[in-house]
This record gives C-alpha cells, sequence and structure tokens, in this order.
C-alpha cells in the first residue's frame, strides 16, 4: 500500500464551518477513496502524541490548543501517488499562498484555522492512519 495511502483531518474550524461535505467530495472528485471515515474529539494528550514531531517549536501550544477545540474527521483516502496528489489538493497550509481551487484556498481562514492537515510522507501517513484506525477499520478497495 505504499504510496498509494494518505491520512487527512478536516481540522475544528472547517467542521464548524460546516465544510465536511464539501470538503470530502472535493477529496472524492480529485479520484481519492474514502478507506476510513470517522469524527472524534481529541484531547490534548492525544494531540500532543499525534503532532509530537512539532514539540518545542513556537506554534506547538497552538496547534495543540486549536487541534483539541472540536471534532474533527479523520479519513485515510487511497489513490495512486496519494501523499504528493494530496498535499497538491490541498494547497500551502498558508491559505494566502495556496492556489486558486485548493481545499485551504476555499476552506480556511488563516495557517492555524487551515481547513485540512495531509500527510507529509509515505511514512507518515502509515503511522498516522495506525494512530486513528485499526485494520478491522479500513476498507480496502482495488478499483483505484
Amino acid at each position: 500500500m505504499k504510496g498509494q495511502i494518505t491520512l487527512t483531518m478536516i481540522k475544528p474550524y472547517a467542521v464548524k464551518q460546516h465544510h465536511v461535505g464539501d470538503i470530502l467530495a472535493d477529496i472524492e472528485k480529485a479520484g481519492f477513496v474514502i478507506r476510513a471515515l470517522k469524527m472524534i474529539q481529541l484531547p490534548r494528550e492525544k494531540v500532543e502524541l499525534f503532532y509530537a514531531e512539532h514539540k518545542g517549536k513556537h506554534f506547538f501550544s497552538n496547534l495543540v490548543d486549536f487541534m483539541s477545540s472540536g471534532p474533527i474527521v479523520a479519513a485515510l483516502l487511497q489513490k495512486e501517488n496519494a501523499v504528493k496528489d494530496f498535499r497538491e489538493l490541498i494547497g500551502a497550509t498558508d491559505p494566502s499562498e495556496a492556489a486558486d481551487g485548493t481545499i485551504r484556498k476555499k476552506y480556511a481562514t488563516d495557517r492555524t484555522r487551515n481547513a485540512i492537515h495531509g500527510s507529509d510522507s509515505d511514512e507518515s501517513a502509515l503511522r498516522e492512519s495506525r494512530f486513528f484506525f485499526s485494520m478491522i477499520e479500513e476498507f480496502y478497495c482495488n478499483e483505484t
């Protein structure tokens, strides 16, 4: 599955703004298959664990506060070149720098409330998918 999966989270602000359906539609229109999906509110300690690689950086505390402020929608996505293609679909972290038509350009407010997370490598995609989903929760699709 390496190279064919990525993990995304629709972040609390986008959930609160009722963008979940539109974002999932954009993802499917881009050719991604949703293999697993759930809505959950992460407690601070789980957010800190998920973003552990950023601990000590200036934005870490604000990120943890934001990501634990409300529910998120996590999804495991499948497509050839999943990580690369998904990063292109979501756009730059700062929505003011994101290309027109990208998810962050359409649904984000600023760097913190950037609407969506996407894995940054195949290794991260595997680790992040295991953070949210057990194997029994995944639907495998051979039609990509």
